[in-house]
């Protein structure tokens, strides 16, 4: 399912889109992109997902082929994305978001999940150019190149998107950025660098629900033990078995202590 979230902070986005989900105690993988949100659901839960997101006031529009929030709509800068969470299914889901946070950082402590980043590592995100009917073929071939070049220098570091009515949206390591000539093919800020903070989420079962709402929740809101003077901005993405929270540079430092569990803060 295609969301646009926009009007929102990103990490207030994931917020906003995974609390319901997580609230109905669905799992989910969660992909943000430069350009829309994607909520990936086992096909039984669809119907679940979709009267929770209605119920938030997110409807389904026609023209984007994707859910809007009404109450929401102006530019939007960026994006993020992300998925899996605290609560076995045996467990009644939380009813708060302040409680699912709670729960989160608790299950993270039970199984020594704690946050790692890899000092060398520093990401941009960029897009291909969306729906340009002026668009130069040679713009789309050079993108096209530049993708390939990257997969065979084996990165440390890549998400590439490619959905049907979007451009291709990319989460690089910066040194990738010199594959995309000439200038103008990438959309995107290639000079504030993001950073990746990866959670191993390898313990946890795959129908686990609502991490991605709890962690957002701690950096965007500042509850709990892990209170921030300020929110901070993030994006979220999932993989199979990793939970990737990326912050910009400047937050690295306040990211970093706000998902220190209880343990490591004493330790």
């Amino acid at each position: 399912m295609s969301v646009e979230g926009e009007g929102l902070e990103a990490g207030k986005r994931v917020l906003e889109l995974t609390s319901p989900l997580a609230l109905a105690g669905i799992s989910i993988f969660f992909i943000t992109t430069y350009f829309s949100d994607y909520i990936i659901v086992p096909a039984k839960s669809k119907g679940q997902v979709v009267r929770a997101l209605e119920d938030r006031g997110f409807q389904f529009e026609e023209s984007a082929e994707a859910y809007v929030n009404p109450a929401a709509r102006h530019d939007r800068n960026r994006s993020s994305t992300s998925s899996f969470g605290p609560i076995s299914p045996s467990t009644p889901p939380p009813t708060t978001v302040d409680e699912l946070q709670t729960r989160t950082f608790a299950l993270l402590e039970r199984h020594g999940i704690l946050p790692k980043v890899d000092a060398d590592i520093r990401l941009l995100q960029c897009a291909g150019r969306r729906n340009d009917s002026n668009a130069s073929p040679t713009i789309e071939m050079a993108l096209q190149v530049g993708i390939t070049k990257c997969l065979l220098y084996q990165p440390r570091f890549l998400s590439l998107t490619l959905t049907e009515n979007d451009a291709a949206s990319l989460l690089l390591d910066r040194r990738l950025i010199s594959n995309f000539t000439p200038n103008g093919v990438l959309l995107g800020n290639t000079e504030d660098f993001l950073v990746p903070i990866m959670l191993d989420l390898e313990p946890l079962p795959l129908e686990a629900t609502g991490i991605v709402c709890g962690v957002a929740g701690r950096l965007t809101g500042g509850r709990g033990d892990g209170a921030l003077s300020k929110a901070i901005e993030m994006l979220y993405l999932s993989t199979a078995r990793t939970g990737t929270v990326i912050v910009e540079e400047k937050d690295l430092d306040h990211a970093m202590e706000a998902l220190r569990t209880s343990e490591e803060r004493q330790g």
